[in-house]
């Protein structure tokens, strides 16, 4: 039996970032250098430095370039040069390192490499508005996008069409030169093309299908960025493009589903029996967690679907439709819904946390749940269905002490939650 729950849980979090960090995941990917042209290094995300230090300190030949990535999450390179900029809102120190971005893989020849180096959190980073567009209506329009309960395949859809380097359109600024993309995932399905938008990648996107995700969410745009849309000059690089078949190449090197098996094998070697239940959850982080609610307790009262001591894992990335004025953050969301739901629930345990270390825009990675949390709650005299409804699942845990706070991890390959049931 586990003697201490918290620690348990705490340690599969950790098995689940060690299994995807780019120091792990990434030598076993690297290309061969070029043999008479040079090698270029760009790149964006959360990880994108500690990438980029991987590739330094393995890299056999000459080497330069540019990677940005979110403030402190840099890494001591020394060839590569590394910028931080602002997430998940993008700020002008973004906006100038894609610029540059840009500006160094022009004049490139065939017999060039540029090693492009992607990991959540990406898109934001690298903020380069199309023509007509400026940073302020990408800022207004990336936090309404936020706010309003859309999925990262929809935000990404409609920052492509909106840019002046995502959606293929750095991978083309490259030509004629060799573009090799590593890739960590931070999208559910792990679709290449989502992450950070896809700089490298073709995309089947269009300006159409930006535009109905606007509509649908009832987002208010200015004039110039509608005829942007509607014109079709937003429009991005398409697969039929023979550029992307002959001079690119991706791989993608870590996922959700491998930090979820380390945490499963974690489990298995402290005895507890791990099940994974999906690596590409969705969904309003409240609703996900009033199911894994309902789930918990089938286990804990009923041996169904599974039976009792176990350990359900599960990663993916929810959404918080904003509606109150808390500090939240989606896992931090998501375990108060938990929380509300079980109610006490005895030997129900529980973490959630973001593999970033950061839930949203607060500086914690998450929090922890136990079956006395409702308890202590109410000895505050917390009232955690109305923080709930105000989005302040941080303000909950803070108090209570129970928030989980690791620092940027420079990897992200988004939410980890596990429920254990004893």
């Amino acid at each position: 039996m586990i003697a201490n729950p918290r620690q348990f849980l705490l340690d599969l979090y950790a098995s689940a970032v060690g299994a995807v960090t780019a120091e792990k995941c990434m030598p076993a990917y690297l290309p061969q250098p070029s043999a008479r042209g040079r090698t270029l290094v760009v790149g964006a995300g959360k990880g994108a430095a500690a990438m980029a230090k991987v590739v330094e300190d393995r890299w056999p030949g000459e080497i330069s370039g540019l990677v940005v990535t979110r403030y402190g999450h840099g890494a001591d390179c020394r060839r590569i040069e590394v910028v931080e900029a602002a997430h998940p809102v993008p700020d002008d120190a973004g906006r100038r390192a894609a610029g540059r971005m840009m500006d160094m893989v022009r004049g490139l020849t065939e017999d060039d490499l540029v090693l492009c180096l992607i990991s959540g959190g990406g898109s934001a980073l690298l903020a380069l508005p199309a023509e007509g567009i400026t940073l302020q209506q990408k800022q207004a329009l990336n936090k309404a996008l936020l706010k309003s309960g859309a999925t990262i395949s929809e935000i990404n859809c409609v920052r492509k069409h909106l840019s002046a380097i995502k959606g293929g359109r750095l991978a083309l600024a490259c030509a004629p030169a060799r573009v090799v993309t590593l890739l960590i995932s931070d999208v559910p399905g792990d679709d290449p093309g989502i992450i950070a938008s896809g700089p490298t990648l073709p995309d089947p996107g269009t300006c159409e299908d930006a535009l109905a995700i606007l509509r649908k969410y009832g987002l208010e745009v200015p004039e110039n960025v509608l005829r942007h849309l509607e014109s079709g000059a937003g429009e991005t690089p398409k697969p039929v493009n023979p550029f992307f078949a002959r001079n690119t190449t991706h791989h993608v090197i870590a996922t959700a589903q491998h930090a979820l098996e380390a945490a499963a094998e974690a489990a298995r070697a402290a005895g507890i029996t791990p099940y994974i239940l999906s690596d590409g959850i969705e969904g309003e982080a409240r609703d996900i967690g009033l199911m894994h609610a309902a789930l918990a307790k089938q286990v804990a009262l009923r041996g169904q679907p599974f039976r009792k001591p176990c350990v359900l894992i599960s990663g993916g990335e929810t959404t918080v439709t904003v509606r109150g004025n808390g500090r939240g953050g989606r896992n931090a969301e998501f375990l108060l819904s938990l929380a509300t739901a079980l109610d006490g629930h005895p030997g129900i345990h529980a973490i959630a946390c973001d593999t970033d270390g950061i839930d949203g825009s607060e500086d914690n990675a998450g929090a922890v749940y136990y079956p006395g949390s409702m308890q202590r709650a109410a000895a505050l005299s917390l009232r955690p269905r109305a923080m709930l409804e105000n989005n302040d699942g941080y303000g909950f845990f803070d108090a209570l002490g129970d928030l989980v706070v690791s620092g940027p991890t420079r990897t992200n390959v988004n939410d980890f939650r596990a429920i254990l049931i004893l």
